[in-house]
């Protein structure tokens, strides 16, 4: 079968819908013979072979896998719009359906509903806590999933994430070696450290290490999600501590904001201040000048989550499995030596 064949790729040839292709993969309605025929005819030129997991799926399953995302009321940041767009693309690429379901705050209730109600044959769960009672609950009904983010004890689940703790290391290095000692790293917002986001708190134990390794000095401040937060936040960073020559940060929402605070002290980058941190490439590519940064492959972490859960619901008793991701910093400009002031 040729690299990158699907279930689409035998419709558009034999001329038929895609879920008429599964049908006749699956044996679950009745299809025309001569339809039957004109499908099979492709699928034996193209060398098709239903996977284990598609096969899993055949009989009894409800052909949707969940994704739980954060609650309705918060505006997801571009990353995590990023993930949802990635899980649902990945899952249509196998013909599954996705249902989105918000957890938390006033949504307990949809929650319960994909673990009780058999309303899909597995879940992705997103932005996860050190420790959260959604991995707990899914693991107790006997639910399939697989998480984008991991808990404080990630070891008898199925995970992936982003190496925060060893980019932001890595971004620290980076600012040591170009002679910064005085940093910064500008994190997500009060209320998600203070809930366990795993994601800050891994940033700032990297972060720490970083610092400490190096013999600088290292500030860390919370900031919201978005441009006005990023503003505020770096405005009051530079008044509190203006020995600080850089910035390290994974709240790529802030970025705009951060880049207008810096403007306004009459700071350049990369030639008095330098900026890196983690962060989809959009928004490092956006960022002016281009940001150096760890760049998220949300593409790549969305289809691997999706193939994960698959390999769970067609083998359940398999073993966990982990992927971690430590993306290498794409060098762009700005950063830069420090200059004394």
């Amino acid at each position: 079968m040729r690299a990158g064949m699907n279930i689409g790729e035998i419709a558009r040839r034999a001329g038929v819908s895609r879920s008429t292709v599964s049908y006749v993969l699956s044996g679950k309605r009745a299809v025309s013979a001569t339809t039957r025929q004109r499908i099979q005819a492709v699928i034996d030129e193209l060398g098709y072979r239903p996977n284990a997991s598609a096969r899993a799926l055949k009989e009894g399953r409800t052909r949707t896998l969940g994704l739980v995302i954060p609650p309705a009321n918060q505006r997801l940041t571009d990353m995590q719009l990023g993930f949802v767009a990635s899980v649902v693309e990945a899952a249509a690429r196998h013909d599954l359906d996705v249902l989105l379901s918000p957890s938390g705050g006033d949504h307990d209730r949809s929650f319960e509903r994909i673990v009780t109600g058999r309303r899909v044959d597995g879940v992705v769960l997103m932005e996860i806590r050190l420790t959260d009672e959604r991995v707990t609950r899914l693991a107790t009904a006997g639910v399939p999933f697989v998480t984008i983010g991991r808990t404080a004890d990630p070891h008898a689940m199925s995970w992936i994430d982003v190496d925060y703790a060893t980019l932001i290391s890595r971004c620290v290095h980076h600012l040591a070696d170009l002679g910064h000692r005085q940093v910064a790293l500008v994190n997500r917002s009060a209320e998600l450290v203070a809930a366990g986001y795993g994601p800050s708190h891994r940033a700032l134990a990297g972060f720490r290490t970083a610092v400490t390794e190096r013999g600088l000095t290292g500030v860390d401040v919370c900031c919201g999600d978005d441009t006005p937060s990023g503003e505020a936040c770096v405005a009051h960073l530079l008044a509190a501590h203006p020995e600080v020559t850089a910035v390290a940060t994974i709240n790529e929402a802030a970025l705009p904001g951060m880049q207008r605070a810096l403007s306004g002290a009459g700071l350049s980058v990369p030639g008095d201040f330098s900026v890196t941190g983690v962060a989809a490439q959009h928004w490092a590519e956006d960022f002016h000048p281009p940001l150096t940064a760890a760049d998220v492959p949300m593409r790549q972490m969305g289809a691997e989550a999706v193939s994960l859960l698959l390999e769970l619901i067609a083998a359940p008793g398999g073993p966990p499995r982990h992927r971690l991701y430590a993306p290498p910093i794409s060098l762009r400009s700005s950063t830069g030596p420090v200059r004394p002031r």
